[in-house]
């Protein structure tokens, strides 16, 4: 897997990771799911530049122009639910792909810290030979990935996969690496060393799909 971690640089990016992480900051759920979106719309940008290009004539008011543009099939496929804000970011850039969703949560069978990340929802279109984008806010043990995707072998192979992540923890990196092809691209704006007893990232920044949507009854 080739990984793209922008926290070992400076970008415009880190400004809103260091809001979503800030408790003070991330209670406001409008503010704190837009810059989810931010941090989508600049790895899209980033990501874009590894997509096939195709030269397309354009014509203007004053003649016509050849411009290198985008040529990838894409299926842009998000984790629900707290891959809904940063499935928007992306789509606000690429707003011509197919979509998919997928629902994952985790399951505590004892009420303890095991759990088993089950999959109940899936709609995709055939992801065969085409580039297949996962949106996926928050890597922590790498499990739900691993789960994503064999649910979505049934719907084909994609000729290549870009993984999509705000904060990742290096165990679920490394598990990603093992399971996805080895052309597989994870784009991350930070990546955190820990997990804790219950497999949520440290220091992260705390559930995101609640942060998003407001608190589970589960």
């Amino acid at each position: 897997m080739i990984i793209h971690d922008f926290s070992k640089g400076n970008s415009l990016i880190n400004q809103y990771i260091r809001e979503v992480r800030d408790v003070n900051i991330q209670n406001d759920r409008m503010r704190f799911r837009r810059n989810v979106e931010r941090i989508g719309e600049i790895l899209s940008y980033e990501m874009s530049k590894m997509l096939d290009y195709s030269s397309q004539s354009v014509t203007t008011p004053l003649g016509e122009k050849i411009v290198n543009v985008p040529s990838s099939d894409i299926v842009l496929c998000s984790i629900l639910r707290a891959g809904i804000p940063l499935h928007q970011g992306i789509l606000n850039y690429f707003d011509g792909v197919e979509n998919a969703f997928i629902s994952a949560y985790r399951y505590h069978p004892d009420g303890g810290d095991k759990f088993e990340v089950h999959v109940k929802y899936l709609a995709s279109p055939s992801i065969e030979g085409k580039t297949l984008i996962l949106a996926d806010p928050m890597l922590a043990t790498g499990k739900t990935l691993e789960n994503v995707l064999r649910a979505l072998e049934r719907h084909g192979t994609p000729k290549q996969i870009h993984i999509i992540s705000i904060i990742g923890a290096k165990p679920g990196i490394e598990l990603t690496d093992m399971i996805f092809p080895k052309n597989t691209y994870l784009w991350i704006a930070a990546v955190d060393n820990a997990l804790n007893e219950r497999g949520y990232i440290v220091p992260g920044l705390g559930d995101a799909g609640d942060l998003c949507y407001g608190p589970r009854l589960d």
